[in-house]
């Protein structure tokens, strides 16, 4: 038994040196920062398929009222060509150029008899313009069809992506809920000194700039203090480039959706050329986007538990700038 004793004595602080040191703060502050960044770059993926299905769902609704305007008129051919084909059988036959609009495939008439044999008919200018409206009604059941099958597709890659946003989010929670509340504060403490930070409920602008991108630093300034939701363009809140798009709205300039898009709506600027109202980027996926301000300030909607606020211009990995 003594002997047995030793051993454990021997054996546990062996058992204790090769446990896991628990993590430091700093530790978990960056698995929390790096899961908000992922959740972040997963939203501007959401955004971009979301865009996207948008512009499917009117593509695909403009082709199915081209489609019904089509099949109406077809009908109209076929009720005028029906009425003419009772004349001639009352008259002692119906001429072979209207029984092929009678028919269920005038297209395949066609092939077999020629619009030749047609060419003296009385009838053949308006069996023509009948097989080109089917023609058209074809095509425009095909464009229908693959503009709903990728609206198809496009709804199933949003559900994928917002489940993605949500899973990082889930993560973020699942490790600040372990944390106590001391230390939780400090890892999602603000990012830059309060000397330097502002994100007081809304504001005024009262800087330099004039006209259009006056109204975008006016519309930012009243969003200060508002949430940061992923996905979200206004009014009560915004993810990064949901609040730059609704900024140039309201200076009258048509923004993207998403930052990538934003990337390339305009003039590339130098850093030590910027001017308020530009657009800066942020990370080398350009996943974060934020307006100018002056004196070094930057404007943004930060992240998922975070306000609207004004920042050092270095508080992210700066990429590059962009002036609509």
């Amino acid at each position: 038994m003594l002997g047995a004793a030793a051993g454990a004595a021997v054996l546990l602080p062996a058992t204790g040196a090769n446990a896991e040191p628990a993590p430091g703060i700093d530790q978990v502050k960056a698995q929390v920062d790096g899961l908000y960044e992922q959740a972040e770059a997963a939203t501007e993926q959401y955004n971009k398929v979301d865009e996207r299905a948008e512009q499917l769902q009117d593509e695909a609704g403009r082709l199915q009222d081209r489609l019904a305007g089509q099949q109406a008129r077809i009908i109209a051919h076929q009720e005028a060509l029906g009425a003419l084909a009772a004349e001639q059988y009352r008259s002692g036959g119906i001429d072979p150029s209207v029984r092929l609009m009678l028919s269920s495939s005038p297209d395949e008439y066609l092939r077999q008899a020629g619009l030749q044999d047609l060419a003296g008919s009385r009838q053949a200018d308006a069996l023509r313009d009948a097989l080109r409206l089917q023609q058209s009604i074809d095509q425009a059941r095909s464009e229908t069809a693959a503009k709903l099958a990728e609206l198809e597709q496009a709804r199933t890659t949003l559900g994928s992506k917002k489940a993605e946003v949500q899973d990082k989010l889930a993560e973020a929670g699942r490790v600040l809920a372990g944390l106590k509340a001391a230390d939780r504060a400090r890892v999602l403490g603000d990012d830059t000194p309060a000397a330097s930070r502002s994100s007081a409920r809304g504001g005024t602008y009262d800087g330099p700039a004039t006209g259009q991108t006056k109204a975008v630093l006016d519309y930012a300034y009243a969003q200060l203090g508002k949430p940061y939701r992923w996905g979200g363009a206004g009014p009560d809140s915004f993810d990064c480039s949901g609040l730059t798009q609704m900024a140039y709205r309201a200076g009258g300039v048509s923004l993207p959706r998403v930052t990538q898009d934003q990337w390339n709506a305009g003039k590339h600027v130098a850093r030590a050329d910027l001017r308020p109202g530009d657009l800066v980027f942020y990370y080398s996926d350009l996943h974060h986007v934020g307006i100018y301000v002056g004196n070094g300030k930057l404007l943004h909607a930060p992240r998922t538990g975070k306000n609207i606020q004004i920042v050092d211009l270095d508080v992210m990995p700066y990429v590059g700038a962009v002036r609509p």
